[in-house]
């Protein structure tokens, strides 16, 4: 159990979240109810032997880290995977049910053990990713205008690098893109792949922006070569460092990059809140997306 700042927030819970889910329970010494939690989930912690990270945010003292949570009640408890909050629960739930909560995400293994594993039992853990794309091909194969199918198997085919079959499958739902804010997304993350390889190097962009911080050219090729690399927040610190200097640069090209990442860095399946209980946010989206408000409106 680590307690989280916004000075360590990146490395103990964004970073730590590739390698193992990470549960974030956000408290107050004042309340009841999450002092009754804690020692549950501090218990249980041990009791999955390293399949989970416990993270606790005192939010009086981390207010800034309450408020990209969007806390509304306490205590408030969030599961993170790769990056992103992946489910949660408000309210000091029976060990029991937080369990199942936990078995419901948590590996069947800490990391540590998968790393000793043979490789048999590695390609047995790689290979759920194959399995889904077979499945969104058959979904297409058998409804082509299943547009969330269709989503999905581009998004996945980017995420593997496959950028000309994710340009094929991408084509019957380009024209949609206008109406649509993930097809947006996906539709600047696909131009981002496909130029990426006669950009530049980064070295040589970087270079070229030393020498003049007004090299817009320069920095939104940068922020493509991350977009292509999925570096999402790289990318961000480019096109804000645009937005900064010169908001309508290229009519506009740089916000609206910057949205469509924010876009991308947000599950399309995120789980809707319960009735009366605050969305599931990511504290590095909302991070972004307060200083994006603030630079466009400076």
């Amino acid at each position: 159990m680590i307690d989280a700042t916004v000075a360590n927030f990146e490395t103990e819970v964004v970073e730590a979240s590739n390698t193992v889910p990470v549960l974030v329970d956000l408290w107050a010494p004042w309340c009841g109810p999450c002092r009754a939690l804690g020692p549950i989930l501090e218990k249980l912690e041990v009791a999955y032997e390293g399949r989970f990270k416990l993270v606790k945010i005192n939010t009086e003292e981390e207010q800034e880290l309450a408020a990209a949570f969007g806390v509304r009640s306490i205590p408030m408890v969030m599961l993170l995977k790769d990056g992103q909050p992946v489910d949660g629960f408000v309210g000091a739930l029976p060990e029991g049910q937080i369990r199942e909560f936990l078995d419901k995400h948590v590996p069947d293994t800490a990391p540590e053990q998968a790393d000793e594993a043979g490789p048999s039992d590695a390609k047995a853990a790689s290979a759920p990713a194959l399995p889904l794309l077979e499945k969104l091909q058959q979904d297409l194969a058998t409804n082509p205008a299943n547009d969330n199918a269709r989503k999905a198997y581009v998004e996945l085919l980017l995420k593997d690098g496959r950028t000309a079959d994710a340009k094929l499958a991408f084509e019957p739902i380009a024209g949609k893109a206008l109406a649509d804010a993930r097809i947006q997304a996906l539709a600047d993350w696909l131009c981002a792949a496909q130029a990426a390889p006669g950009l530049p190097p980064v070295a040589a962009l970087q270079s070229s922006i030393a020498a003049n911080k007004r090299d817009f050219d320069a920095r939104y090729a940068l922020a493509q070569q991350h977009m292509a690399a999925q570096q999402w927040t790289a990318a961000l610190d480019e096109l804000l460092d645009i937005l900064m200097r010169d908001k309508s640069w290229s009519e506009d090209r740089a916000r609206k990059t910057f949205v469509n990442i924010l876009e991308l860095m947000t599950p399309a399946d995120a789980p809707k809140p319960a009735p009366g209980q605050p969305p599931v946010t990511d504290p590095t989206v909302e991070s972004y997306r307060r200083r994006l408000s603030m630079t466009v409106l400076s």
